[in-house]
């Protein structure tokens, strides 16, 4: 039996998310669920049933695990707790900060429910996590380095398409090579936010908009460019379009340390992403960790859980033997 899935929310992520599920034989998209009216949104899977966000009330009995694909800002602190009273639920929450709060509204819930939660399912929040926790472990006297990019950055090419006289934006974040090759010798370097990472800004000015006040209000812009040399470069809308309509990402985690009696000997752990679909590769991970939901439920868990509260074998659509066969 197919493990039945629903998918709240379809934009970049939730179309990742259904092209996931095709790649995977042991789950089937079951329905798509939608603020907007459903009638007016066409998804891929054309014989896949799209309902309103309502009907979320009453379909417990035909969906095994709800992927939520909504934004950290304002959906999931509200949405991830009130489903997972209702259903198994997986989200990407990605705030950081607030992590533990959300962590704690989504416990109380699903433990109440009988169901399981799991949170911040994507590459980071998520698979830089883990590989963080293991390089940790192994190396325990050491150093964490984490280096994005090169990639776009949806939030920051939000946050300038909020000013005034900018149609269009993608900023890129871009790790500095000599900060990554430092990091990589084992030197266990003193690295500032600028001196890891620069960012470059393409724009699209509205007509007649004063770019050298656009250029200056993105390159003083506290908590998102300011502390960053930063390149902002003005092209065309058809420019944008050719040269900028894709959603990469990537990066590295990095984790220097030592062994030996005396420290003598030095060691590098590295895990690393080049990513062409930023949504799509979150996508394939959320539906890993909606497998994980679906069997830990089965066998009695509850509550809120965490990439690091997954065995491995729960990701994996194989059993222990093949595992054991062909992995281990």
């Amino acid at each position: 039996m197919s493990i039945r899935v629903g998918i709240l929310g379809y934009g970049n992520l939730g179309r990742g998310v259904e092209a996931s599920l095709r790649q995977n034989k042991d789950m089937e998209l079951t329905a798509v669920f939608t603020r907007r009216n459903p009638e007016s949104l066409k998804i891929a899977s054309a014989d896949v049933p799209v309902y309103g966000i309502d009907a979320l009330e009453t379909m417990q009995d035909q969906i095994d695990v709800l992927i939520l694909c909504g934004g950290s800002a304002t959906d999931l602190p509200v949405q991830t707790p009130r489903y997972a009273s209702m259903y198994n639920v997986v989200d990407s929450f990605d705030t950081h900060a607030k992590i533990p709060q959300h962590y704690a509204a989504v416990d109380a819930a699903a433990k109440q429910s009988g169901k399981i939660g799991i949170i911040s399912c994507g590459w980071d929040p998520g698979m830089f996590s883990l590989n963080r926790l293991y390089a940790n472990c192994v190396l325990p006297e050491g150093q964490d380095y984490t280096f994005w990019g090169k990639g776009v950055s949806q939030g920051h090419s939000d946050a300038v398409r909020r000013i005034e006289g900018v149609k269009d934006c993608r900023q890129y974040t871009i790790p500095v090579p000599e900060a990554q090759e430092a990091v990589r010798s084992g030197s266990n370097p003193e690295l500032t936010t600028r001196d890891k990472h620069t960012r470059e800004c393409f724009v699209v000015a509205e007509e007649g908009a004063d770019i050298e006040k656009i250029r200056e209000q993105i390159v003083t812009m506290p908590n998102y460019f300011a502390d960053y040399n930063t390149t902002v470069h003005f092209i065309t809308e058809e420019e944008m379009k050719r040269d900028h309509s894709g959603l990469p990402h990537g990066g590295s985690v990095i984790r220097t340390g030592v062994t030996g009696l005396n420290g003598e000997h030095k060691h590098v752990i590295e895990y690393s992403l080049k990513l062409d679909s930023n949504p799509e590769f979150t996508g394939s991970v959320i539906v890993a960790c909606a497998r994980a939901a679906y069997r830990m439920q089965k066998e009695g868990m509850s509550g809120c859980k965490t990439i690091f509260d997954i065995a491995p074998a729960y990701l994996s659509a194989q059993s222990g033997e093949e595992l054991r066969a062909h992995l281990l």
